[in-house]
């Protein structure tokens, strides 16, 4: 009864021992993602059962949150480095201003104008960035349609300056969502469409559709060769793709990632496609409104 006891003892130590082995591993792993490192991984071997799909889970979820870490770092960085640069160049208009008191003051006045007014654009865009990020806005019933065609109509004076023609076409596109960064969505493609168009006779595309369970919005333009392989970057902060046409309206490089972000926070699609003659093709796909009771009755 003792060597069985003992046995059994043993047996069970080491049975135990076994079967926690994976705990003890993702244990491990998760205080090393707590202390800072998150390119550790479980990376679990054998057979598919509870704890693999345990451990590939946090495995998965720690790439998630090393890539938004990385993003949210080379942002801040981006970030700052355009914050800096209108910063300096005032600093040295004044220093400018100071060293020599006779200098024209009004040519000076002018271009911190031009710098200030660039520095608040950029900083709006950024509150902008992050309140779209946090989804922290009330969900309403928009028409996607409207809220493009108010988007044209907003940038018309635009395209007439620079002799780009817009066509709007479409069909009612109701979803749910906030009107103002819906509205902001539809005039940075519209105005990105503008910028980035022909210097003669251009010509953008605002088109809605409907289906099934969503709504789409396409702002098409016409332009210079975009290759896939910029049109995959054109999303990601202070990108800037070939050099614009219009230099008075060149932004502050943040459109199309506001874009993004907006269409992230309404559980949407955005695909960048450019277009065999020239310039490019974005889609935004929405989730559709759900249509009511009484009026499917």
């Amino acid at each position: 009864m003792v060597f069985l006891l003992l046995f059994g003892l043993l047996g069970g130590w080491i049975l135990a021992g076994r079967m926690l082995a994976p705990l003890d591993r993702i244990t491990h792993a998760t205080r090393t993602a707590t202390a800072g490192s998150l390119s550790h991984r479980i990376r679990l071997p054998g057979r598919k059962d509870e704890f693999r799909e345990l451990a590939d889970a946090f495995d998965t979820m720690l790439a998630r949150l090393e890539a938004h870490v990385a993003e949210q770092r080379r942002f801040a960085a981006n970030a700052s480095h355009e914050l800096r640069t209108p910063l300096a160049i005032s600093k040295t208009l004044i220093d400018v201003a100071r060293a020599d008191p006779h200098h024209d003051t009004g040519e000076l006045i002018d271009r911190l104008h031009t710098v200030n007014t660039r520095a608040i654009d950029l900083t709006e865009a950024l509150l902008l960035l992050s309140r779209a990020d946090q989804r922290s806005f009330t969900r309403e019933h928009v028409d996607l349609s409207l809220v493009a065609e108010e988007a044209t109509e907003t940038l018309l004076p635009l395209a007439e300056k620079h002799g780009v023609t817009i066509e709007t076409s479409g069909d009612i596109a109701p979803t749910v969502g906030s009107p103002a960064l819906l509205l902001q969505l539809s005039t940075n493609l519209v105005h990105n469409a503008i910028v980035h168009n022909l210097p003669e006779q251009g010509t953008v595309w605002v088109h809605t559709t409907v289906r099934p369970k969503t709504v789409r919005l396409t702002v098409e333009n016409t332009g210079e060769q975009v290759t896939p392989e910029v049109a995959s970057t054109l999303t990601e902060p202070f990108q800037r793709g070939t050099e614009r046409v219009h230099t008075d309206h060149a932004g502050v490089g943040l459109g199309l990632a506001i874009v993004k972000t907006i269409t992230r926070a309404h559980d949407g699609t955005l695909t960048l496609t450019p277009r065999s003659a020239g310039g490019l093709r974005v889609t935004v796909e929405l989730p559709a409104k759900a249509p009511r009771a009484d009026s499917a009755a």
